[in-house]
């Protein structure tokens, strides 16, 4: 399992870095960015559609810690994981949001459909993002089994979903943080 004490950045990694470096960007998002004022649209796969539903409350639990307007967040559901990336690439171009967030659930089976989906809807959501500057985040769960999805689907803070909430205002906030830096706006 990822996520461990081991792999967890130290906060004082920040601090040691003020006196080395002009400005950092995002260096805040371990208290917690805010998203108050965030657009943020969702995108769900219907495929998988019990396991997308329970990552879409943690989504929207995450976007609500991080004080997110629920009027400012859009859902929209599409058949499954493979169509993540045109919906995701219509919200990024022909709409006003600050961050994307696509949910779905593609789950190992008999054959190699699971490769094919997976690594297309993985491919397209990056391109998503670096084509249009906007941040695309992931939350396709890719896993062995319904149980391992289910895991990683829980209502609690371990949910794949929150994290992708939290994950799309950090970003959103810290390509704002970096847009100011390039103007030459403190903060």
């Amino acid at each position: 399992m990822t996520g461990s004490d081991a792999t967890r950045l130290d906060p004082a990694v920040f601090d040691s870095l003020s006196g080395r470096v002009g400005r950092q960007a995002g260096a805040g998002l371990l208290e917690g960015a805010r998203g108050s004022g965030l657009r943020i649209a969702i995108v769900c796969a219907l495929f998988n559609g019990g396991i997308s539903s329970r990552l879409l409350d943690g989504a929207l639990g995450g976007l609500q810690e991080a004080a997110v307007d629920r009027a400012d967040v859009t859902v929209a559901w599409v058949p499954g994981a493979f169509e993540l990336p045109l919906a995701a690439q219509r919200f990024a171009t022909h709409s006003e949001v600050d961050a994307v967030i696509c949910l779905g659930a593609v789950i190992r089976g008999d054959t190699s459909h699971f490769d094919f989906v997976a690594g297309q809807c993985a491919s397209g959501l990056a391109r998503v993002a670096l084509d249009t500057g906007l941040p695309v985040i992931f939350g396709v769960l890719t896993t062995d089994n319904v149980e391992q999805a289910l895991e990683r689907a829980r209502d609690d803070e371990t949910n794949k979903g929150r994290e992708a909430g939290l994950a799309a205002v950090q970003m959103a906030t810290t390509l704002r943080a970096i847009g100011r830096a390039k103007a030459g706006v403190a903060g």
